[in-house]
């Protein structure tokens, strides 16, 4: 999956973007706003972690939200 449909069903994944990150809170989800670099910011912020690490954690999720829907296409 690539961001842009991260971007686009990014009300549909919010829920599971807080079970995975709890620390994130419904004000951050909204700030971020489906923005790769601000969800990468808000992991940094909130689980003190650096920027390489935040990035490989989401590109991590994406890769799973990729696996569980091979044969969906865009």
């Amino acid at each position: 999956m690539n961001w842009e449909r991260v971007e686009g069903q990014w009300h549909q994944l919010k829920g599971e973007l807080k079970s995975k990150w709890a620390k994130l809170t419904d004000d951050d989800l909204k700030h971020v706003g489906g923005k790769k670099e601000q969800l990468i910011g808000k992991l940094q912020e909130r689980y003190g972690v650096m920027k390489e690490e935040a990035e490989r954690q989401v590109n991590e999720w994406v890769a799973k939200l990729d696996a569980r829907n091979p044969n969906r296409s865009h």
